[in-house]
């Protein structure tokens, strides 16, 4: 958990879950690389941990250094899990993602504010094996660091030439394939706005983990749904996201002061204090000792 400093508060610590080279931010101070391992095994990466502005920040790469892993290979309890073990009370994704509407276009931000599931077969929970808990989830994202993200955003906006949306759902599909041109169709007619392959189960995990977290998404393509376009092509998305990097390192450079002043929501903070509901008599010792840093709060 995140230790107290001098004055009694406790540490700001920020997870930032993304591409490799994130951490390459101007007045990042105090960078080493960490190994941590967990219960449910390695991260995608060794945690690159640093310093800006008085805000610890904790870098993983989610693909691995190189991207090697597909989206479905990714191990997502192990990454939520070590940054949850290294004391961060917040999480950033940031994440490329392709625009289901006219107004969202490549290089712009989004910020969702709901999530649609079309993900198969990935753990998306860390209960189970003799304990039970069921985290509300209706608003997937925490409404603090969301506002913390869009105040930042919308102030470099106009210098660095982008567009930041917001109040926007969010489709998580399989991949790795790209949709369907029906598909991309069907989407947009549930009324959703970007498609992406890794929101979830991150965000369900973060939950779980009482992490605030939020999605810093980065519009690359339109999809293959807009006829005025090519199709998704690879080295256009490519040449897209590497000046999206750019623009989220500006971000989360300059979020790190508005971080230090906030405190992450309740909605967040105390997701598990009602969710859990097996009998703590009942729940196995092993696995009170293995999700000790998730429910020490609330089970012995």
């Amino acid at each position: 958990m995140g230790e107290a400093g001098a004055t009694g508060r406790q540490k700001t610590i920020v997870g930032v879950i993304g591409g490799t080279g994130l951490y390459e931010l101007p007045g990042l101070v105090q960078v080493e690389q960490i190994n941590v391992d967990t219960p449910f095994g390695a991260p995608s990466s060794p945690i690159t941990r640093g310093l800006l502005d008085g805000v610890e920040f904790l870098f993983l790469s989610r693909h691995a250094p190189g991207h090697v892993l597909l989206p479905s290979e990714i191990n997502y309890r192990a990454n939520i899990f070590a940054l949850k073990l290294l004391g961060a009370q917040w999480c950033i994704s940031v994440s490329a993602v392709g625009s289901l509407r006219e107004e969202i276009a490549p290089g712009d931000i989004v910020l969702p504010e709901q999530l649609i599931d079309r993900t198969r077969g990935r753990s998306s929970t860390f209960f189970g094996n003799g304990i039970v808990a069921h985290i509300p989830f209706a608003d997937p994202f925490c409404p603090t660091l969301n506002n913390v993200l869009r105040e930042t955003a919308l102030s470099l906006s106009r210098e660095q030439q982008f567009r930041v949306h917001t109040e926007a759902t969010y489709v998580v599909m399989e991949g790795p394939a790209f949709s369907t041109r029906a598909e991309s169709h069907l989407y947009r007619s549930w009324g959703a706005s970007i498609i992406g392959m890794t929101g979830l189960p991150e965000a369900k995990l973060a939950r779980e983990a009482e992490l605030s977290y939020a999605v810093l998404a980065m519009s690359t393509d339109y999809d293959c749904w807009r006829s005025e376009t090519a199709d998704v092509d690879v080295p256009d998305l490519l040449e897209t996201m590497q000046r999206n990097v750019v623009t989220a390192k500006a971000v989360l450079r300059a979020a790190a002061p508005r971080l230090l002043a906030s405190t992450p929501s309740l909605l967040a903070a105390n997701a598990l204090q009602h969710a859990i509901i097996t009998d703590p008599a009942v729940i196995p010792a092993e696995v009170k000792e293995k999700l000790s840093p998730l429910i020490g709060r609330y089970i012995n």
